[in-house]
């Protein structure tokens, strides 16, 4: 395996794609023969250099990528932008340029590692003469490309490789490899079915227990083997968060936690903002997709020994950074805090205060408290640090079955400046549940009182010119949702209606730079919708809508409900832009309340974007 080529590892993932079965690259992935090559192996397929929190980027937009073919090809850099803008994906430009090359000496083959390696030299790579380093690793790299490996060598350089395969799916074919093929095994491995024998209900539970622990904290499991790894939260390395569930009412709350005594917490508009502190005192803060946001906030650093006990050693918090007027005392909204720079911060140049409201404690001197339930949780951070108005305060909250209490504090914390509430349950089921969205967390929002219960986060893919008024800027725009399974972008509605001048203003300023000559082949798009303009998906707006419908000229979703309908929104309205989130990171399908029963017959309400033996799709 360690001699594999990277042309057989995508090809493979490409086949698991296609059947939409795992076992194809489990037993690829189970045939590495050290656990090097197997994280290698896993990256590249995840089109990632390493964790999130470690800030590795290749760097490498478009225009560097063509001068490498180009130089690489002796082909004209014009005719490759050419050709490029006629297919709209780079990779099979390179791939076609490549294989019309004739050479007298052949490189030796490429494989996984060596590959793997590289990219990561080109992440590491800053300087003045950088850019011109990567360039030759990515020349020297593309030399030595056979068959189809130069397409994908340069999708992954740009960022999309789009092999049909998201996370999840490539950790299922993980878990596989790892329980099905035991490690400490020579190369080949003898055993490639160690559950063998075992019923296929009893292999099947076996396999999802071990892939629910991978997917918690899948790079243990590279070194070790799922059978031996405990679930241990680590202090600098951040957990992937839990997350709410939407609901659309008081009365749905109480029937959903009937039995069980629940809080209810306020849900403070801010960032989400895991922080980590270390036995030698050093303080880290992780964003919600694990980024290391510690040079972001030195004001929170600065200040988290001061909340603290003596007593408190080691220890991870769930918070939310909010901004805060000291002057008025109150919250500012999230547009104010997303003004602040994002990264290498000093604490003297800060314009945009931060107040820190914490509402869970995941870890404390050594011990891990996931398992614990929440109101255990809840009262050793009470115990643990110290409220400080204005900078460290612990999310404010009742406990209460009352219906009007609960209705009341709904109101209360839209006038405090919130977006509403967060329920949660406090003894029965009350684990966190870590990378999940779970029922045992729910969502309650003032909109979600009438109308479509949560908001959506969609992509921008096209412009349509302004008239009148709007004459000289944009006067309406395409928005998709990301299909994760897919890889594509999936229309779902226009939208012109939540616009201020200045966001208008703002809009044009930034798109007009993203304007392409033809959609990417990714896009899923009716030609009644065609856009005056496409633009490139590279900004999420964050969206309010009345209602969803089904629609045949919309393909969000398309033949789930109906096999020639797609969802739509009925008169959406934008809200702000989240610039927290990547293209890649559009509400999911398990978001989006469902379609009602008597416009998706066929469907259960509560099963739509989880219809068995289908991923969910995005919204």
């Amino acid at each position: 395996m360690s001699q594999m080529q990277p042309d057989s590892l995508w090809a493979l993932v490409k086949s698991s794609a296609l059947y939409r079965d795992c076992s194809v690259l489990s037993v690829c992935l189970s045939c590495c023969s050290c656990s090097e090559d197997l994280l290698c192996c896993v990256y590249l397929c995840l089109n990632q250099l390493g964790p999130a929190y470690m800030g590795l980027e290749l760097g490498v937009g478009e225009t560097v990528l063509m001068k490498a073919v180009a130089q690489a090809t002796g082909r004209q850099l014009d005719k490759i932008k050419a050709e490029a803008a006629e297919k709209g994906d780079l990779g099979l430009v390179a791939e076609s340029s490549r294989n019309n090359q004739r050479m007298m000496f052949q490189p030796a083959n490429l494989i996984a590692g060596g590959v793997f390696n590289k990219l990561k030299d080109i992440g590491n790579m800053s300087g003045n003469s950088a850019m011109n380093k990567k360039i030759d690793i990515i020349k020297g790299l593309f030399v030595a490309c056979r068959f189809s490996e130069a397409r994908y060598i340069v999708r992954s350089l740009a960022g999309k490789l789009r092999i049909g395969l998201a996370e999840q799916s490539v950790l299922s074919a993980l878990s596989q490899a790892v329980c099905l093929s035991p490690p400490g095994q020579d190369f080949p491995p003898a055993v490639i079915d160690a559950g063998k024998g075992m019923s296929a209900e009893k292999q099947k539970a076996w396999i999802e227990e071990k892939s629910l622990l991978l997917k918690q904290t899948y790079c243990a499991l590279l070194l070790t083997g799922a059978h031996r790894v405990l679930l241990h939260n680590v202090v600098c390395v951040p957990l992937r968060p839990m997350l709410a569930h939407p609901t659309k009412g008081v009365g749905e709350v109480m029937k959903r936690f009937d039995e069980a005594a629940f809080t209810c917490e306020y849900k403070y508009d801010g960032e989400r903002a895991q922080i980590h502190i270390l036995e030698n005192g050093e303080v880290r803060i992780f964003s919600r997709n694990q980024e290391d946001n510690t040079t972001k906030y030195p004001d929170i650093i600065s200040r988290i020994h001061t909340v603290k006990n003596e007593s408190v050693i080691s220890c991870v918090l769930d918070t939310e950074a909010v901004a805060w007027d000291r002057e008025k005392k109150q919250i500012q909204p999230f547009q104010v805090l997303i003004t602040r720079k994002r990264k290498d911060v000093a604490a003297a140049d800060i314009k945009v205060q931060v107040c820190v409201y914490a509402f869970d404690l995941l870890y404390l001197n050594g011990e891990s408290l996931v398992k614990q339930p929440l109101s255990c949780r809840r009262a050793l951070l009470k115990k643990s640090f110290q409220e400080k108005e204005g900078e460290f305060v612990f999310a404010r909250a009742i406990d209460s079955d009352n219906t009007d209490a609960i209705a009341e504090f709904l109101e209360q914390s839209v006038r405090d400046s919130c977006e509403g509430l967060m329920v949660k349950t406090l003894e029965k089921d009350a684990t966190y549940e870590i990378a999940k969205r779970s029922h045992n967390w729910l969502k309650l929002k003032k909109d979600y009182l009438d109308g479509v219960g949560d908001t959506m986060d969609l992509c921008v893919i096209g412009a349509y010119l302004g008239k009148g008024k709007r004459a000289g800027t944009y006067g309406g725009f395409l928005l998709a949702c990301y299909d994760e399974d897919n890889e594509e972008f999936q229309s779902v509605c226009k939208i012109g209606t939540g616009f201020k001048d200045e966001d208008l203003e703002q809009h044009y300023k930034f798109l007009k730079e993203h304007i392409l000559p033809k959609p990417r082949p990714y896009y899923r798009v009716d030609q009644s919708t065609e856009p005056d303009l496409w633009l490139d998906a590279v900004q999420v707006w964050e969206v309010k809508c009345a209602d969803l419908s089904l629609s045949p000229i919309y393909k969000a979703g398309m033949g789930l409900c109906d096999p020639e309908k797609g969802i739509s929104l009925r008169f959406p309205r934008f809200l702000r832009i989240r610039d927290d989130k990547k293209p890649e990171e559009a509400t999911s399908g398990g978001q989006v309340p469902p379609l009602g029963p008597s416009e998706c017959p066929r469907s259960r309400p509560l099963d739509l974007l989880n219809v068995q033996g289908s991923a969910p799709w995005t919204f």
